[in-house]
């Protein structure tokens, strides 16, 4: 049965393409089956009639889903001259709403029957079909007529709608040959870019594009000319040293030649409606459904191909949203993990300051209206300020902002916005909320992407981090490396506050920028005013203080320049100051450097002008901060305790050694370690009294604290005992019993002690023990070597000694050597210097100073071996002068 009055459908038409669907009786379904129509009508290139069949399927399929509870099946058709679409529902036994006299065929307000009626208004033929099984609504929709060679068309649309361009539209034509040369330069372009053609031709393209103009343009200027044909946007450097943003259109053509070169057309890129080809789905030439392939919805908002990056994504999903609806400005927004903020991550038509990576909060207010999950229209910002903190001060006043969602979850926000009050309303937020749904799921795919790619880099980032940090123990090392480490990869510049203990304020100790002609100028500014406060709470804080210093410091300057002040300003002059404003002029940060639960510093982050940092890099920041604390923490502890034992390895040699008349002494030491300036060996020349002098050189078994407390012990004790007039033995018994006092500490000692007396004659008398120690060595004139000793016990093990003193003269041209057994026991395999190795090197000496036989013994035993000594070496030389001839 049909309505009276309404055809049943056309038999004669021929069906060019078919799309069909099955839809669950679940009210998501409806969504589902709206965005079905609209992907097939302008899948099929009939975008004129995507709006009246949305809105026709979304009642016929709510009464089937809905109100009838039965799946609802949706079929496209497709002809030459219209489009068919047909809903069937499972519930034939549901009545059709008769239009008589006497009762209304439908209401607006009623649920039942305003499908029908909607496809009375709208269809231009409809009908209800019944069968055994089910109850099917069809209705049909004439396509326009289009001229011939019209291939497509805009909207008729007000004249206050229409775009604005100049008085005069200027078309720059520019032909690019093989080679990239520019071989013809119109008119237009030279009005367009200030360049007489006779500057531009036969100069390359690439001297003048500044590409690409739009981020997310993957395709290199190179590549572009090479295509068939491009579209898209750059720039031009034009002759007064401004980029000119153009929106071009290339051709690859053939010339008279045969030789390919490039027509590029180019328009201001306010005015691109002139070039830009509108985006157009390809149409389907298959005659079944099962050849049929529906258009992805995605790709059929974003164009294709669609950018692979997420910022390329990102700026295309905004300037197809402006000009979907016409609109001035457009922005897009991506939400923080904990859904609390969003971050500005793309624009188009703002202010270049608004700004990627700024945070504004996802609820602004009380009410829908103020919050960034649900859709919302604001006629008139004017009368509610501060509704869009994005927009504040640029000008805008209609605004309409959609949620980004994926399974229930705020991702983002979408929002477009006009400079004219009233320009939207709930018709715009639908369309521009069907655009967030498609595009939603691949935006969050791709900033899922993105942060994978970044945590993966942050962790090499922190391990690299981690090692080098690691690798040194040098104060000032580490601090130059946390300010590299985070220049430029973190941020633009980077000062490093240290705190030496609680009582004492942050010290400004290192300020690094990616552009070193900044450093000064960045270091003067942060030195004039006061430092971060340290608070040991995680995290990155914003530090307002450098930007509005810069700031006032350039104003000042700028002030000074035109003779309206005379305030000093930071720099050596105005372009300095405002080189270092534009500097420091974006967001800063600062995070604490905490070590051991103490606050030792504080780790400054700073971007140039108008810029903000993105979180995923605050936390990257962080990370970074806690190991550089603890590195920066271990370097001041090994800085202390190094400063300690050196100061400690110091006391333990003799502060100088003293004049010895007509005795020369030469004294060499080497300790074997790093960082070492005593060991085991040790050395000593003192003054007695009545002109005796003392001298020992000795060997304490092992290494380390213990063996250095021994050699303090043993240096000491001889110095104390000998002024107190005890002979060598007697002082030497004494020393034993003092290290065996010691207990477990003690050490064994081999000691070479002696009592030096200059004589008048002109030589020297000695009176020598050698407890343990390798033997002295005397060389005489002659070039003979003997010993000057007799071995004894080593001290240290037995309690009663019993120890002698020997008793011999230096002859002029004498020399006496003495060492310890770092020098006899040098090895080189199997191979060992020993007491005849030695005696045969200074059987050399003859005639050398005490200083020349020191350094030659030190010389042969650093040369018997190629590895670095691991033992202590102690070297004492004395020689008595031979008399010189009148």
């Amino acid at each position: 049965m049909a309505e009276p009055g309404v055809e049943t459908r056309l038999r004669s038409s021929v069906i060019t393409a078919r799309a069909a669907a099955s839809f669950e009786p679940v009210g998501r379904s409806v969504a589902t089956a709206r965005a079905f129509v609209r992907d097939t009508l302008q899948g099929w290139g009939y975008s004129d009639v995507v709006d009246d069949a949305v809105v026709l399927t979304s009642e016929l399929v709510t009464n089937a889903v809905v109100h009838a509870g039965t799946t609802a099946d949706v079929l496209c058709l497709r002809s030459d001259e219209a489009v068919r679409v047909e809903v069937a529902d499972h519930y034939p036994e549901r009545e059709v709403p008769l239009q008589s006299a006497g009762q209304p065929f439908g209401s607006p307000d009623s649920e039942g029957g305003r499908g029908l009626l909607l496809c009375a208004a709208l269809a231009s033929r409809w009908g209800v079909e019944y069968t055994p099984t089910e109850k099917q609504v069809w209705f049909q929709l004439d396509l326009p007529q289009r001229p011939v060679g019209a291939r497509s068309a805009g909207p008729l649309l007000p004249v206050t709608m229409l775009p604005v361009a100049d008085g005069h539209v200027r078309v720059a034509v520019i032909q690019i040959d093989r080679e990239g040369t520019v071989s013809a330069w119109n008119e237009d372009a030279e009005v367009l870019f200030g360049y007489p053609a006779k500057h531009v031709i036969g100069k390359q393209l690439t001297d003048f594009a500044a590409w690409p103009h739009t981020p997310g343009t993957g395709t290199g200027i190179a590549d572009a000319l090479q295509l068939s044909r491009w579209e898209g946007s750059y720039g031009i450097s034009g002759a007064d040293g401004r980029v000119v943003p153009v929106y071009a259109s290339h051709l690859r053509v053939r010339d008279a030649e045969g030789e390919p070169s490039t027509v590029c057309l180019l328009v201001r890129d306010e005015e691109r409606a002139v070039l830009q080809t509108p985006q157009r789905a390809p149409q389907s030439s298959s005659n079944t459904f099962a050849d049929h392939r529906t258009t992805d919805p995605f790709e059929v908002f974003i164009g294709s191909p669609a950018p692979d990056d997420l910022d390329g994504l990102l700026q295309r999903t905004v300037e197809r949203a402006r000009d979907m609806l016409d609109a001035d400005a457009a922005f897009l927004l991506l939400a923080t993990d904990d859904e609390t903020e969003l971050e500005v991550r793309a624009t188009t038509g703002l202010p270049s300051a608004r700004q990627r990576f700024a945070r504004v909060p996802v609820e602004t207010g009380a009410g829908r209206y103020g919050s960034a999950r649900m859709p919302a229209v604001h006629e008139d910002l004017a009368a509610v300020p501060g509704a869009v903190p994005l927009l504040n001060g640029t000008g805008m006043r209609s605004v309409v902002t959609v949620p980004l969602k994926v399974e229930g979850r705020l991702t983002g926000s979408l929002g477009i916005s006009a400079e004219a009050p009233g320009r939207y309303s709930n018709e715009e937020a639908l369309r521009l909320q069907f655009a967030a749904d498609r595009i939603a799921l691949a935006v969050e795919s791709a900033r899922l992407g993105e942060l994978e790619k970044l945590r993966r880099g942050s962790l090499s980032f922190l391990v690299e981090a981690s090692d080098l940090l690691a690798g040194t123990l040098d104060r000032d090392q580490t601090l130059a490396l946390m300010a590299q480490m985070t220049v430029p990869t973190l941020a633009a510049w980077c000062a490093v506050y240290t705190i030496a203990d609680q009582s004492s304020e942050p010290y400004l100790s290192y300020v690094l920028h990616e552009d070193e002609e900044r450093i000064d100028g960045l270091k003067a500014l942060l030195s004039k005013i006061s430092p971060p406060e340290p608070v040991p709470t995680p995290g990155a804080r914003i530090w307002a203080a450098p930007g509005e210093a810069a700031h006032q410091a350039a104003l000042t300057s700028s002030m000074r320049s035109l003779g309206l002040g005379s305030s000093p300003a930071l720099g050596s002059g105005i372009g300095t100051t405002l080189a270092t404003a534009a500097a420091v002029g974006g967001e800063t940060v600062v995070l604490p450097l905490v070590a051991r639960n103490r606050v030792i510093g504080m780790l400054t982050l700073g971007k140039p002008s108008d810029d903000h940092f993105r979180q995923e890099i605050l936390e990257l920041a962080e990370d970074l901060s806690r190991r550089a604390a603890l590195a920066l923490d271990n370097a001041r502890l090994y800085s202390e305790r190094t400063a300690i034992s050196q100061a400690l390895q110091r006391s333990l040699l003799p502060p100088g050694l003293p004049e010895v008349p007509n005795v020369e002494v030469e004294v060499i030491y080497r300790a074997a370690g790093e960082g070492n300036e005593v060991g085991g060996d040790f050395y000593d020349l003192f003054p007695i009294h009545d002109g005796a002098y003392g001298f020992a050189i000795g060997d304490v078994c092992g290494t380390g604290p213990e063996a250095a407390a021994v050699t303090g012990l043993a240096r000491h004790a001889l110095r104390l005992l000998a002024r107190e007039g005890f002979a060598g033995p007697a002082v030497l018994e004494r020393l034993n019993a003092a290290i065996l006092d010691e207990g477990s500490r003690s050490r064994f000692l081999t000691l070479l002690y002696g009592e030096l007396w200059p004589q008048e004659d002109g030589s020297a008398v000695l009176k020598m023990v050698c407890a343990g120690h390798p033997l002295p060595l005397r060389l005489r004139q002659d070039g003979t070597v003997e010993p000057a000793a007799e071995p004894q016990p080593l001290l240290g093990v037995m309690e009663d000694l019993e120890l002698y003193e020997q008793s011999m003269t230096l002859d002029p041209g004498d020399v006496l050597l003495c060492v310890t057994d770092g020098v006899t026991e040098r090895r080189e395999g199997a191979r060992m210097l020993g007491d005849d190795g030695l005696a045969d090197v200074l059987s050399t000496c003859t005639g050398l100073t005490a200083g020349a036989v020191a350094g030659r013994i030190l010389r042969a035993v650093e040369r018997f071996a190629a590895e670095p000594a691991s033992d202590d070496m102690a070297i004492l030389a004395m020689r008595v002068p031979e008399p010189h001839a009148d």
